[in-house]
């Protein structure tokens, strides 16, 4: 057994849904009005399914529009992100811009609009 204050006590999963929550919080300093309303989630992977506008690969994230009343939703696929990154400092980067690539799909902007500091890794 771990004591609470160590920081192996919280579960990988845990620790992933930490970074998608820091950086969501980080958006919204920004984009708080804009933001307002959308629903943030993880899921540990993507339906079978791809979406229409998916091509090849497995996705690391989706917005979905706001639909008959649903509010607008971007949801991280925890075990694909993982999978490409290389150690916890490439995990937290990787996880950042995948939020902001769907912030940017909410918005109707380009990720580096919605985060200066965005790199997409090229």
């Amino acid at each position: 057994m771990l004591p609470l204050g160590v920081p192996a006590y919280r579960t990988r999963a845990e620790r992933f849904d930490d970074l998608v929550l820091d950086t969501v919080e980080d958006l919204e300093r920004r984009w708080a009005r804009e933001l307002e309303g959308a629903e943030f989630a993880v899921e540990d992977v993507p339906p079978s399914n791809p979406a229409p506008w998916e091509h090849g690969g497995v996705p690391l994230g989706r917005y979905f529009p706001a639909d008959a009343g649903l509010p607008p939703r971007i949801v991280v696929y925890r075990r694909p992100v993982e999978a490409r990154a290389n150690d916890d400092h490439d995990l937290a980067d990787l996880v950042h811009e995948v939020v902001v690539e769907q912030v940017a799909d909410l918005l109707g902007r380009s990720p580096q609009d919605v985060d200066p500091g965005y790199d997409d890794g090229h």
